[in-house]
């Protein structure tokens, strides 16, 4: 497996934890006590997920996360005790890929590792797909993985990226919110909209005209979304 893992935990217990169990599933891990040290060795390795407190000492999770996205697009997941939907919100909106709630089992921990581990090696893995979709003004090339609207850029994070090929490439699909979830992270549905909403949001608020008015995204009341026409 050897993918290099970064936990970013004040806890000891907690991060020992984890680091145990990553490690016995095959992954390199290496822990951080506070921020400081997370975005020390943040700059000076290359890591594949970064597993993330938000209630750090000194530098906080969302000031680490803050900094890292300047410069990097790696998954991250956020491990916090702060189990409400201000928090969840505010975590996915600066970034973070998913949010897992203390206390939680290595089980479902694991289950999101893999998913976006998983997510982010299919990006190496798309040369047998179709490689430029159009949709009105937009161009979605699968290969680079990059988005552009009237020939401009758009920056997107992974699982936005992933959300916005899904519908490209199923036009005339109507997806609920836990087939959205079941294919873009590869779990099972945990049934926490919170998380699909939020990611909606932020793709409408990139791509969109007027996110409140959205045409490529629409949404289908009581069932979930489908692309505009």
């Amino acid at each position: 497996m050897n993918n290099n893992i970064l936990i970013v935990e004040d806890d000891i217990s907690v991060s020992e934890m984890i680091q145990n169990y990553l490690e016995k599933e095959g992954y390199k891990v290496v822990t951080a006590l506070e921020g400081e040290e997370g975005m020390q060795k943040f700059q000076n390795d290359t890591f594949d997920l970064i597993i993330l407190d938000i209630m750090m000492p000194k530098l906080d999770g969302i000031e680490v996360m803050k900094q890292i996205r300047r410069d990097s697009s790696v998954p991250i997941l956020i491990v916090s005790a702060k189990d409400t939907d201000v928090e969840k919100v505010l975590g996915l909106e600066l970034g973070a890929d998913d949010y897992i709630a203390k206390p939680f089992s290595m089980i479902e921990l694991s289950a999101r590792v893999k998913s976006a581990l998983r997510r982010a090696t299919s990006y190496s893995e798309t040369k047998k797909e179709e490689q430029v979709i159009n949709h009105k003004d937009l161009t979605i090339d699968i290969n680079n993985f990059s988005v552009q609207k009237h020939g401009k850029e758009i920056k997107l994070t992974s699982k936005e990226f992933d959300i916005l090929k899904l519908f490209l490439k199923h036009p005339n699909n109507v997806f609920t919110k836990a087939q959205i979830y079941t294919t873009v992270w590869g779990n099972d549905y945990f049934g926490d909209e919170n998380v699909i909403n939020v990611h909606i949001r932020r793709l409408r608020e990139k791509i969109e005209d007027n996110p409140a008015e959205p045409h490529y995204i629409m949404t289908i009341w009581g069932i979930g979304y489908k692309l505009g026409e």
